[in-house]
């Protein structure tokens, strides 16, 4: 298994571009063991608090140009065989938080009600790793789920460099609580090769993410990379252990609602070879729409089919 740290050699920060050259070259089938770091300097705890700051972090904060997004990506990563065309199978087998620290941040007139919020507001959480608790500055616990936000390949050649906030047809800021450890991404490929990025790790987030950010923290996870030449899928999709997932991507909430809603549609289609008012209804009877995210501009839904559903047993 091959390893990828973060260093300033190996990210990126603010944005996705088809240009940036890999850092790594694997095999189709080969397992990577990645770790990313994530927080702006401004951002960082003061000394003495008794939180870990990563010496790569403070490396890349004084060595890394940022870009126009507040992401950091470690990547990217060229699988052989990958061709525009096809579908990058990312399955995310481990994820682990690197620190006992996350941060939470929103901005003034932004965020789901920026009118309730004409001020900005930082605060650091600690996290309890043997525990997987993190603790409010109440008393309040809350439980770890940790999960990458950003899961991108590169953006076609012809959209020029993106900016990491927006999500779009390449993933990219997904913020899909669903993508933990045991989940699998599945990435339309816009350049040979791939190019998969990932980072904006989040120790914990509710669906919405509602004031523009989760607990923010540095993970590292163990991702195995699949080239699936068989799939033609132009929007990312996934799969839990349990359920199907399409996803929506769209400024206006309903046409992302309607996005992911057709996705499922199509792909039980596929699945079942049943015909498209079934599968209409079955959606209606078994399909949940969950809001990803009311924040990154391009606003996300996400669209969950129980898998035991399409078995008929």
């Amino acid at each position: 298994m091959k390893v990828l740290k973060a260093s300033p050699s190996t990210v990126h920060w603010g944005y996705l571009d088809s240009s940036i050259p890999p850092v790594l070259t694997i095999e189709d089938g080969e397992t990577v063991f990645i770790e990313c770091v994530t927080a702006d300097k401004p951002l960082m705890p003061e000394p003495g608090r008794g939180f870990d700051i990563l010496p790569e972090m403070v490396e890349i904060h004084d060595k890394v140009k940022k870009g126009t997004g507040a992401h950091i990506f470690t990547g990217p990563i060229f699988v052989k065989g990958a061709e525009v065309g096809n579908v990058l199978e990312v399955d995310i087998q481990e994820i682990n938080i690197r620190q006992n620290w996350g941060w939470n941040v929103f901005r003034g007139y932004m965020g789901t009600i920026p009118e309730n919020y004409p001020y900005s507001k930082l605060i650091h959480v600690p996290l309890d790793l043997k525990n997987k608790i993190a603790t409010t500055a109440s008393g309040f616990k809350v439980p770890l789920a940790p999960f990458f936000g950003q899961l991108a390949v590169a953006p076609s050649p012809e959209f020029g460099r993106q900016n990491s906030k927006e999500p779009r047809e390449f993933g990219g800021n997904l913020d899909c609580k669903e993508m933990v450890a045991g989940s699998k991404i599945y990435l339309p490929v816009w350049n040979d090769g791939a190019l998969f990025s990932t980072g904006d790790g989040h120790a914990a987030q509710g669906d919405g993410e509602v004031n523009g950010t989760a607990i923010e923290t540095s993970l590292s996870g163990r991702f195995c990379f699949k080239v699936r030449k068989d799939l033609h899928w132009k929007m990312p999709h996934a799969e839990t252990p349990t359920h199907y997932i399409t996803f929506g991507l769209d400024p206006d909430l309903d046409d992302a609602a309607r996005q992911a809603l057709k996705e499922m549609i199509s792909w039980i289609i596929d699945i079942t070879g049943i015909h498209k008012d079934e599968a209409y209804a079955l959606c209606s009877f078994a399909c949940d729409l969950h809001v990803t995210q009311t924040v990154n501009n391009v606003k996300g839904v996400h669209a969950m089919f129980p898998k035991t559903i399409l078995l008929k047993k």
